[in-house]
């Protein structure tokens, strides 16, 4: 296996940029990796949920993933993808395509319409995926809010790594705080759990997390980079002014419809992701005004950017 290069710091899940009529526009990305880089993140997870993969065709998910790793050649950016699918021998496909390409690892949600009855079936089905890329590390992607796949990750470890040689590691998109610290401490802290809940990373890290991959990275990198620092240093009170930023800035996206209002947001600085893909809602004329007066509120370019 590849050496592992754990999803520490800040890490992006990148959108999917569409043009208008929602066709892809992979010109985009070259953009996308330019601005994530001045900002000061330098890995990103792509294909993932905020990528909208379930509405993308394998097709579209091979190109966007093909061109990721053509725009960063020669950066110090790394790409971690995501996999997961409904459709088994989609997810096999795509694991081994990035293992081609050289990803710094690959990850992969249960699937969400047949679902896995019990911790053995999930395991089964990750092992699957990971055996498609026997030499890249695999990180098990849990997001039960959108899978309704809820089962227990501390126990997930305690049996899924004599089937999976590549796990080493688990995209915790998960509230459930108890489970994180249990899974932190799996296996003596061998294992490397990514934060997924961006509002709550103060509350990962303090547990002993090392790092999150989330949305919000992509246009409010300089809030959690400020937050970190202090946490870093002791300054508490800055900390949590800064973890209340990140909660008021979701609050506001969620308010507007999180991805459309996302996809917008990325446009008002000057990366144009273009619309959300159905069935999410694109924002229109009069509620981009509206969003960009609720964070012209928060003084989001001004002072969180």
């Amino acid at each position: 296996m590849r050496p592992v290069q754990p999803l520490h710091g800040l890490v992006a899940a990148t959108h999917t940029p569409f043009h208008a009529d929602g066709s892809l526009n992979l010109g985009v990305i070259e953009q996308q990796a330019a601005h994530l880089l001045k900002d000061g993140v330098s890995t990103v997870f792509i294909n993932g949920t905020t990528g909208e993969c379930t509405s993308l065709t394998l097709e579209e998910r091979r190109a966007t993933a093909q061109r990721w790793f053509e725009v960063i050649r020669g950066t110090p950016m790394k790409i971690s993808v995501h996999v997961g699918s409904n459709c088994l021998p989609d997810s096999r496909a795509l694991a081994a395509q990035a293992e081609q390409l050289g990803a710094i690892s690959i990850s992969a949600f249960a699937p969400s319409y047949f679902k896995p009855r019990d911790l053995d079936q999930l395991i089964a089905w990750s092992a699957d995926i990971a055996a498609a890329a026997p030499n890249t590390p695999f990180y098990f992607y849990d997001i039960p809010v959108f899978t309704n796949v809820a089962l227990s990750m501390p126990d997930y470890f305690e049996r899924a790594p004599a089937r999976i040689p590549t796990l080493v590691g688990l995209k915790f998109s998960n509230p459930d705080l108890m489970a994180y610290q249990l899974c932190l401490a799996a296996d003596g802290g061998r294992f490397d759990i990514a934060f997924g809940c961006d509002e709550w990373l103060m509350a990962a890290l303090v547990l002993g997390g090392k790092g999150g991959v989330g949305s919000t990275y992509n246009f409010a990198a300089p809030l959690y980079l400020r937050m970190m620092k202090h946490l870093a240093s002791g300054d508490i009170a800055a900390a949590r002014r800064e973890q209340l930023r990140s909660a008021q800035l979701v609050r506001v996206l969620s308010r507007h419809g999180f991805m459309g209002a996302a996809k917008a947001l990325m446009t008002m600085l000057g990366v144009d992701v273009g619309p959300a893909r159905q069935p999410h809602a694109t924002l229109n004329a009069d509620q981009v005004r509206q969003l960009k007066a609720d964070l012209e509120a928060l003084s989001f370019f001004q002072g969180i950017r």
